[in-house]
């Protein structure tokens, strides 16, 4: 009765860069998706593994039934965008599936390839409030100083320029452990009120891929 009840319902499958993406995604999810949505993680160990076994996982998952989507995640880091976005719908492409970008308007699409700009630390730069709430000697007014205002702009790198703040605020003297940085600000992440506009990109390829309006 279990294995009859997976097949009906929506199962998406995240590919993402790194372990502490999973650690946010596991938090946030459940506050955008129904309950009845089966989210599978695959976490790589940073940009060059996934760039190097993505095109090679993707023609390992031809065997995905029609309620299966597939969700590729990962940082720009500097990097060319457009660039970075053509690798990853090659792979999806040569793999035989149709991507999100590249489906017609009534055309079915399984894959939906969504870039971090410039990291995933922008996205908690676009929740100063849970930002606040896991580390509350980070003022609740981050975002009036102008190099914070733009969450996915922020110059210097948005890993940077979080850790720098929490060295500052005298959380972390070396080395930012991003699993658990991730862990204590995801779990206050409202996805309604984010103000990263990768953030929003993704939610909405997300709603997408269950065949509804994004909330953001």
């Amino acid at each position: 009765m279990q294995e009859a009840q997976s097949e009906i319902y929506m199962h998406i499958k995240f590919f993402l860069e790194e372990p502490s993406a999973e650690v946010t995604l596991r938090h946030i999810l459940p506050k955008i998706l129904l309950p009845d949505i089966i989210c599978i993680f695959h976490a790589f160990e940073g940009k060059d593994d996934m760039l190097e076994e993505l095109p090679k996982l993707m023609k390992g998952h031809q065997w995905i039934p029609d309620n299966w989507r597939i969700i590729v995640l990962i940082d720009e880091d500097r990097k060319d965008c457009h660039e970075l976005k053509a690798y990853l719908e090659k792979a999806a492409h040569d793999a035989g599936f149709v991507t999100k970008s590249s489906a017609a308007p009534d055309e079915n699409f399984q894959v939906v390839n969504r870039i971090a700009i410039e990291e995933l630390e922008a996205w908690f730069f676009g929740d100063v409030e849970a930002l606040h709430a896991a580390y509350p000697r980070i003022s609740k007014n981050l975002q009036a100083q102008a190099k914070y205002r733009y969450p996915d702009a922020i110059r210097g790198g948005t890993y940077e320029a979080l850790e720098r703040l929490l060295k500052q605020a005298r959380y972390y003297k070396s080395y930012l452990p991003k699993r658990e940085v991730a862990q204590n600000i995801a779990q206050h992440m409202e996805p309604s009120r984010n103000r990263s506009k990768s953030f929003q990109v993704f939610v909405e390829g997300l709603k997408a891929c269950v065949g509804e309006e994004s909330l953001v």
